[in-house]
């Protein structure tokens, strides 16, 4: 006999309405979706509180803070797996892709020793069915390194792998086309001298001029040939677009300025920003804001990027601060977008016949504070 429950009295959050119903799940699916209450005396009642579909995180790095808690702590990989899985279930994300970086522009880091302690760990744990969130892999790879192109070939095959970006954090490039910013940035964050700062800048040009236009070839015709999706990185200006759109890439990542995503939209690619940039009003790095790109119809997807949390609460934020923009249109920028540009057709939204991931979300003085989460109609959470 099926497995069945009902989850009824909750404000559902379609991929096109909310209103109060009931949710039928069996065998891990959706089966039925109505309005009203559920009258069965098993139903779950969940007391008039948003049931949500699960949230689908395509670029994070949060794995990587619990792999190096501190700068010179590596803490060991399969509980720094679980840490993290457990932070991105209580936040309502059902499936995340874990953001793993080819090539490090930090001059003392270490990310390219750690990758495969990290790509081992996430397989591991996944496969012995420890994680509560489906885990997926996103190569983000930064073409002006040296070894990305080869490292790349070497990860591309592993089934987990899913998603891949191309970017370029030289100087004088997409996100940083003031040098001035670039400097601000990178000695605050790596903390470096002048002399180690103009020596960092003359290496990255160096290597930007010898390898990226290389490598973004060589890596975007090996994803499209496997079938995999691709993202471009921080276009800044429409020349920027339209090379990524002359590539096939379907997803563009952060565009600096409103010309860019504009151009993105008009190339087809689906405009990613970040929800940490909803939240907070605006870039950390003094682009473009996020809200100011919805107000205008070109915003498709949130990513949570270094905050987690950030993802439910900016659907949340962006539907009460953009009256034009209701709360089925921002969830379907955490949910059935994201899911459907990296191919995922399963689900990312309420409707009969897709997973069950689902979220009880209450919402306390506009704040969505997360009550249970369901995978495949499993609780997780």
């Amino acid at each position: 006999m099926p497995v069945e429950q009902i989850l009824s009295n909750a404000q559902l959050v379609t991929a096109d309405r909310v209103f109060y119903g009931t949710v039928v799940l069996r065998d891990g699916l959706i089966a039925e979706v109505n309005e009203g209450p559920s009258r069965l005396p098993q139903a779950l009642d969940l007391n008039g509180d948003y049931l949500l579909p699960g949230l689908v995180e395509l670029h994070t790095d949060n794995l990587e803070r619990h792999m190096t808690p501190r700068p010179g702590v590596d803490w060991p990989s399969v509980p720094a797996v679980l840490s993290h899985d457990a932070q991105i279930i209580a936040a309502g994300i059902t499936t995340v892709f874990d953001a793993v970086s080819i090539g490090d522009v930090n001059p003392k880091g270490n990310r390219m020793q750690k990758l495969p302690a990290m790509l081992e760990a996430i397989s591991k744990a996944s496969e012995a069915g420890l994680t509560r969130a489906e885990h997926r892999l996103h190569l983000r790879c930064e073409l002006c390194h040296p070894d990305t192109l080869t490292v790349f070939r070497d990860l591309v095959e592993n089934p987990l792998v899913q998603l891949v970006s191309v970017m370029d954090h030289s100087p004088g490039q997409r996100q940083f086309v003031l040098e001035s910013k670039y400097r601000e940035y990178y000695m605050g964050k790596y903390h470096l001298t002048t002399t180690q700062m103009d020596e960092f800048i003359t290496l990255q040009m160096a290597n930007s001029r010898t390898y990226s236009d290389r490598y973004r070839a060589a890596i975007v015709e090996h994803c499209l040939a496997l079938g995999l999706s691709v993202a471009s990185h921080d276009d800044a200006t429409l020349a920027h677009v339209e090379e990524s759109a002359r590539y096939g890439m379907t997803i563009a990542e952060f565009p600096t300025t409103v010309e860019a995503a504009r151009g993105c939209r008009e190339n087809g690619m689906q405009v990613l920003m970040g929800a940490p940039n909803i939240v907070r009003g605006g870039s950390h790095s003094g682009n473009v804001a996020a809200a100011d790109l919805a107000a205008a119809g070109l915003l498709d997807i949130l990513s949570s990027d270094y905050y987690p949390a950030s993802l439910l609460q900016s659907a949340f934020a962006l539907a009460a601060q953009n009256q034009r923009i209701g709360l089925a249109e921002a969830v379907r920028m955490v949910s059935l977008n994201p899911a459907r540009a990296a191919g995922l057709t399963d689900r990312g939204e309420i409707a009969p016949g897709l997973r069950a991931d689902l979220i009880q979300a209450r919402s306390q003085d506009g704040l969505p504070v997360v009550q249970q989460v369901w995978r495949q109609a499993t609780r997780v959470f």
